[in-house]
């Protein structure tokens, strides 16, 4: 009520202040305009008298004078002579009695010889006097005086101030109800459905905003992300009463948190990646706001989001110029900053000598056993050289002035960089992770400058893979390629007085949203797919030689031949991102894919039914979701990976009742999601077989699959991969000399 009166007082003393303002330039403007009126009008009789007057006064004829006054005098217009002396002489007979002995406007006259004009009371009525010097001789011989009636001027302005005054009360009064009726439909009945729906939210009942895109609609997503947040906390905390009752923990974004602020003391987290976490790209006139599908960012992200700190990345959106400050920063997410990226820009030979070269034709075929030959040039060779001494300088850069500061040097792009900087800063913890496979020696040899690479990663105190595999593999290359001590019971690398300590720590996911905020059923997804379709298979994918599509499209295509009761019944759809586009063994398998699917759609489908999907294009987190969520199954057939964390994605989304995962053997995957199907890529007939035991499995054995894989994921999560990784590395000891122990 309070802000009611006041914002109606505003509007009054407002709506004052700007209509006296108005009222008062109209009066002054009518009354400039009047006098100027009744000046004219004087003029023009006092010029005109006066030829005939002056003649009169000069020879002493007082009488003509008289009947001169009389025949042009009126009750609304006077007319008086005065003598040199100011006396009067002869007056209109209306006039006369109303004249005072002496009129200063006259001795004015006869004074200056010029004409006078003023506005005086005379008998109580307000005139308008006009003075016009009678020209003698030598001096003036009189004056010729107009009178003429200016009462209208007084009440034509005071008709105005009421006029405007009316005004004042019409408007101030139409606005004040105007604006009672928007608060009260704009304010006090949003407010009141506002504190309604919080009332809700706090006792734990989940709806939607009831004000969302209205004048509240921002506060109310953030009131939502408030709600959303808690009963996230709440249900952690939950979770973690639960399994402390099991005598175990649950790793949180919170707990993660509290982690980092106990075990870093405030020391900012620095995180150096290829890909960055957000993209800006031009859209016509507008830049907007893309998440690539990478799976290094849909693991370090959470990370990032929990821990706060640095990620350095290369910019690579065409917008992302526009949108960093004069550092080359800006603050993730846009909305509410939770950490800082800081872009470093390449120029188009660098990128692609360092990154289409080097790192994605040389070192990811060369780890990635699939049958494509790796491609070594010199000329990549230094450019990937450039950039990694172009990123440790920006790392330097931003590390003047933090004693001691953790650094997490993500995958293969980056091998030179942690000796890079350890030569520089050898007080930086510094953990390298290298999310990609680590072949076997006889393999790694293939590379021209493999000491180079094995030295710049043992630059960090920590190296880290997702498997004991990949480290074993790592080991013995070192020991076969470089001079150095392996040793093997503490899995270390001794060089000098620096010791690099290898690891596995198994990467993963971050929780499923709530299945509430997938937002697509089951039946609108299939209703879409096909009238007739039951059943519904996912693939999730970069269009990447070592993630098997074409192997796992032929298996689709053999499971509809030899199981032809199945056709109309099931689809399966592959969400394809493409990637890499600029290599030419990535272009020619975009392609092969494309045909691959024209052909299998071609010979089996019906004209309302297609056995596959393909969905290329780049697709965010919501719009894989629905798909994760509904599937009957998710096929995974990497021919080598390191991990794969769209198998991770799809048990944490999928329905429990429902899901099964088809898995490759050849992924890191394989080795915690034992409860999935797991199988042969190359053997088409075997993943043939899969989807049919994936469709025809028993509603209890899928459950009980699927319950254990959820478990895995559930406990094994980002948070604690994460958790583990910076545990390891608050471990080492490190002096100003570089020296690792633990």
């Amino acid at each position: 009520m309070r802000l009611v009166i006041r914002l109606l007082g505003a509007i009054w003393v407002s709506s004052l202040v700007i209509i006296a303002g108005f009222a008062f330039l109209q009066v002054q403007s009518e009354r400039s305009r009047m006098l100027t009126d009744l000046e004219r009008r004087a003029w023009l009789m006092g010029e005109g008298l006066k030829e005939a007057i002056e003649p009169a006064i000069l020879r002493g004829q007082p009488a003509r004078i008289e009947r001169i006054l009389k025949k042009f005098g009126s009750p609304r217009r006077g007319i008086a002579v005065y003598d040199q002396f100011a006396g009067l002489l002869v007056a209109t007979p209306d006039l006369a009695p109303r004249l005072p002995s002496s009129l200063p406007i006259i001795s004015q006259a006869l004074t200056t010889g010029q004409a006078q004009k003023g506005v005086e009371t005379l008998g109580g009525q307000k005139t308008y006097l006009y003075a016009v010097p009678l020209q003698g001789e030598e001096r003036p011989a009189g004056a010729l005086v107009i009178f003429l009636d200016a009462s209208q001027l007084e009440f034509h302005l005071s008709a105005l101030w009421q006029q405007n005054a009316v005004r004042l009360m019409i408007l101030a009064s139409v606005v004040s109800l105007l604006t009672l009726l928007v608060v009260r439909w704009s304010i006090t009945h949003p407010l009141r459905r506002m504190a309604e729906w919080a009332q809700q939210m706090r006792a734990g009942k989940t709806a939607p905003p009831p004000v969302s895109g209205q004048l509240f609609g921002s506060l109310a997503s953030e009131f939502t992300e408030l709600a959303r947040s808690l009963d996230d906390a709440r249900a952690a905390a939950e979770r973690e009463a639960l399994l402390r009752l099991e005598g175990e923990a649950l790793w949180t974004a919170e707990r993660l948190k509290q982690f980092v602020r106990s075990q870093l003391n405030d020391t900012p987290l620095f995180a150096v990646s290829n890909r960055e976490p957000l993209i800006h790209q031009w859209r016509g006139r507008k830049i907007e706001t893309v998440e690539p599908a990478s799976g290094l960012v849909t693991a370090l992200e959470p990370i990032m989001h929990a821990c706060g700190g640095l990620w350095i990345a290369h910019g690579s959106g065409d917008a992302d110029r526009e949108t960093v400050d004069a550092q080359d920063k800006v603050g993730v997410p846009p909305e509410q900053p939770a950490y800082t990226l800081k872009r470093v820009w390449l120029t188009k030979e660098e990128e692609d000598g360092y990154y289409n070269g080097f790192a994605n034709e040389g070192l990811w075929p060369l780890c990635h056993i699939a049958h494509t030959r790796p491609v070594f040039r010199a000329s990549d060779w230094a450019a990937y050289r450039r950039v990694n001494e172009k990123f440790a300088e920006a790392l330097l850069e931003e590390m003047e002035g933090t004693e001691r500061p953790y650094v997490l040097i993500q995958d293969y792009h980056f091998a030179l960089l942690p000796r890079l900087v350890k030569d520089r800063r050898p007080d930086a913890r510094i953990v390298l992770f290298w999310h990609i496979p680590w072949p076997n020696p006889e393999a790694f040899g293939i590379c021209p400058w493999q000491q180079e690479i094995l030295l710049g990663m043992l630059g960090a105190d920590l190296i880290g893979f997702h498997i004991q595999f990949h480290c074993n593999n790592f080991l013995e290359t070192v020991d076969r390629t470089i001079e150095a001590r392996v040793d093997r019971e503490r899995f270390g690398v001794v060089r000098g007085r620096h010791t690099t300590y290898v690891k596995p720590f198994p990467i993963s996911v971050a929780p499923a949203p709530d299945p509430a905020d997938v937002g697509v059923s089951r039946d609108e997804l299939l209703k879409d797919l096909g009238p007739s379709v039951e059943f519904l298979g996912v693939g999730v994918d970069r269009i990447d030689y070592t993630k098997g599509i074409l192997e796992r499209l032929r298996a689709i295509e053999r499971f509809f031949e030899r199981y032809p009761d199945y056709r109309q019944r099931m689809v399966f759809v592959e969400l394809a991102a493409p990637s890499r586009s600029h290599i030419k063994r990535y272009q020619d398998l975009d392609e092969e894919v494309d045909r691959a699917v024209e052909k299998i759609n071609w010979s089996l489908r019906t004209n309302q039914w297609k056995p596959i999907a393909y969905l290329r294009g780049h697709h965010s987190h919501k719009e894989i979701w629905p798909y994760y969520r509904h599937a009957d199954f998710c096929m995974v057939t990497s021919l080598h990976d390191g991990m794969n964390l769209v198998a991770k994605e799809y048990v944490s989304a999928a329905e429990e009742e429902r899901g099964v995962l088809i898995l490759s053997r050849f992924t890191g995957a394989a080795r915690e999601l034992v409860d999935a199907l797991q199988v042969n890529p190359y053997h088409i007939d075997e993943m043939a077989e899969a989807i049919r035991l994936a469709i025809e499995m028993p509603p209890a054995e899928r459950a009980i699959r699927m319950r254990r894989m959820k478990q895995i994921v559930r406990e094994r999560n980002i948070y604690r991969w994460a958790g583990l990784l910076l545990e390891e590395l608050t471990r080492l000891s490190v002096d100003r000399a570089g020296v690792a122990e633990v």
